[in-house]
């Protein structure tokens, strides 16, 4: 469940079980063992966690449930008692799951605030055309929406001489395209005496992968002189996606984030004066305690004036454990759903928008692995991360960076020819 860093955990996690002579099984009747690596970002996702492993223990009594992630650290106190989890593992000890999991103890989860050092993980699957590379574990942010830094503990960085290194191993073994993710990857650094510059300097003069991709940052984290270093890469996917949270100071002084929206709207008119057609994604909550009609107007006119190409959109979910939750003028259900609804068609407007601008440019497209499900068609992302689908009989050009037309927009994809 949940974020790009935890999709990486699981996958981790997936390989060392296998590594230790244990099979994947699409049945649960064939299961011995029932893993869920959770998140806790809402109690939605929580309930729906718990419902998955009572559920499981349900149809197979015998199966045994180990429940790891966020929820298992932040709520291993309680979980305990549950007679439908056999194991609760925290977010650290995850990655030596299968250490665990024939243990006479229940619960193997530390402290995580006391968690000094980056655990490095590598994950060694070849079947995807894009490798992962988590940089950076935990947020020493405080935002008053969010329970995660709980979960994961203090910024943590990965050395700078095992990512080098690691992003050469996938260089070395095919891959084209690296992708950087952390809880809070611009914080990268900030534990070890470096910065965000020093990473990409690093990237950029000594590993020999093609492309590479910043995960989430947030806008204070994006300066001039990082610009500029990007701007002038070959080997930089101008894709940013910009944790924004809201386009209005009040509600985001509320949630306790450190910048203003017009700080962040220049931003977004800087990254699109000084790249080609860069991807702008950003995360928006509606709904947010307090939040007003006009205060979600604001954010709605702003978001509408922005140079963003996409908008992932929710509404707010009130977490136990934050200062959100315990916060006056909570806002009505229906109405949250209501302006996300309406941030959703803005968002959908705006790709849109995005695409027809990159209609008829020629855009190199890294070539996936496996053809598209549904029409068999060769397909692969562009640098500025648009999904592009190709009609071609050709099975030799799989993982390889083509230069594509992209010639049209239909039926909600995107065609491209081959130069």
């Amino acid at each position: 469940m949940g974020c790009k860093a935890n999709q990486f955990e699981g996958a981790i996690i997936k390989e060392n079980l296998i590594k230790n002579g244990m099979v994947e099984v699409n049945n649960l009747n064939d299961a011995d063992y029932y893993i869920l690596n959770s998140c806790s970002v809402t109690h939605k996702s929580d309930h729906e966690a718990l419902y998955n492993l009572r559920s499981a223990k349900h149809k197979s009594p015998k199966i045994i449930t180990v429940l790891t992630g966020c929820i298992a650290q932040i709520e291993k106190d309680n979980l305990i008692k549950e007679d439908f989890i056999d194991y609760v593992i925290g977010n650290d000890e995850k990655l030596r799951l299968y250490d665990y999991i024939n243990s006479d103890t229940k619960v193997h989860t530390q402290d995580i605030m006391h968690q000094e050092k980056f655990t490095p993980a590598i994950l060694h699957d070849t079947a995807k055309t894009r490798a992962s590379l988590k940089i950076q574990d935990g947020c020493d942010n405080r935002c008053s929406y969010c329970i995660i830094w709980k979960a994961r503990g203090k910024s943590r960085s990965a050395d700078l001489d095992f990512i080098v290194n690691q992003i050469n191993h996938f260089a070395q073994t095919g891959f084209k395209e690296v992708v950087l993710t952390g809880i809070h990857i611009g914080q990268w650094g900030k534990d070890i005496g470096l910065t965000m510059i020093d990473l990409i300097n690093a990237i950029e003069n000594e590993t020999n992968i093609p492309r590479y991709r910043l995960g989430s940052l947030n806008p204070t984290e994006i300066n001039d002189e990082l610009l500029e270093i990007l701007s002038k890469s070959q080997k930089f996917c101008p894709h940013f996606h910009l944790s924004l949270q809201s386009a209005n100071d009040k509600t985001l002084k509320s949630m306790n984030r450190f910048y203003k929206t017009d700080f962040y709207l220049e931003q977004i008119k800087k990254i699109n004066s000084i790249f080609h057609l860069p991807f702008l994604g950003s995360d928006i909550i509606t709904g947010f305690a307090g939040e007003t009609d006009e205060d979600f107007e604001i954010t709605r006119k702003n978001l509408e004036n922005s140079g963003l190409t996409q908008i992932h959109t929710f509404p707010y979910s009130i977490r136990k454990g934050t200062v959100g939750a315990d916060m006056p003028n909570q806002v009505p259900d229906n109405i949250k759903q209501q302006r996300a609804d309406i941030i959703k068609t803005l968002s959908k407007q705006k790709y849109t928008e995005f695409i027809k601008k990159n209609i008829g440019t020629i855009q190199e497209v890294l070539i996936e692995k496996h053809r598209d499900k549904h029409t068999n068609n060769l397909k692969g992302r562009t640098r500025n991360y648009l999904p592009v689908q190709i009609i071609s009989d050709s099975e030799d050009i799989y993982n390889s960076l083509q230069n594509v037309t992209l010639t049209k927009f239909e039926n909600g994809n995107i065609y491209g020819e081959i130069n």
